[in-house]
């Protein structure tokens, strides 16, 4: 019997910036990480990267992103791919905004409401996010002939999208914190991949 090929995917969330802790809606917008409060965990999550051995590495072009990458895989920045759809969800014209500015606007309360299948004003629906997400897994999932581990940096709302559609967990189940992410696994059988496993980057409790 032919053994089944295997992809192993990490998505890792970037580190925090200033709009995180005043709890803005940051979509698209670029947004650099807050220094130094986003070492701690970006450290963390170094450590945890330190000995996996990636045959690629795909990143947000936004700031954030890119800044994050420097830190937890210093020197890969020149081999990386720089990819618009891993970009944030976007928020629209909510981009910038507060939930206490927000929560009594009934358009906002419908997108809420909605778990995200409704677009905000001139923003995107997670439907619309998971066409570019698709479409970019699809390429990845192309290539694994010739990567098998690959890295991705992206955003909260990217990797809550991920986990909904490939573990269907529950869309306010999905979020993930600050340098944190999952760890996919994919195994391609019967002439399709699918997701067999998924874990927490880095492991809960892990002291490194």
């Amino acid at each position: 019997m032919v053994a089944a090929r295997r992809l192993e995917l990490v998505v890792v969330r970037h580190g925090v910036t200033s709009w995180n802790l005043e709890r803005r809606y940051q979509g698209q917008r670029d947004i650099p990480l807050l220094l130094p409060d986003a070492v701690p965990d970006m450290d963390r999550l170094h450590e945890h990267l330190a000995g996996a051995e990636f045959d690629a590495i795909n990143c947000s072009d936004l700031a954030r992103c890119r800044q994050t990458l420097a830190h937890v895989q210093p020197g890969r920045d020149a081999s990386a791919l720089f990819d618009p759809r891993l970009r944030e969800l976007d928020f629209g014209d909510y981009e910038g905004r507060r939930w206490d500015e927000l929560k009594d606007d009934p358009g906002y309360r419908a997108w809420i409401d909605s778990a995200g299948m409704q677009a905000p004003p001139g923003g995107e629906s997670a439907d619309m996010l998971w066409e570019r997400l698709s479409a970019w897994l699809d390429d990845v999932l192309s290539q694994a002939e010739d990567r098998r581990h690959v890295l991705a940096v992206s955003h909260g709302g990217v990797i809550r999208e991920l986990r909904r559609r490939l573990e269907a967990v529950d869309f306010w189940e999905g979020v993930v914190g600050q340098a944190q992410g999952r760890h996919f696994t994919f195994i391609h059988q019967g002439g399709a991949w699918r997701c067999s496993a998924s874990s927490a980057v880095p492991v809960p409790g892990d002291a490194t």
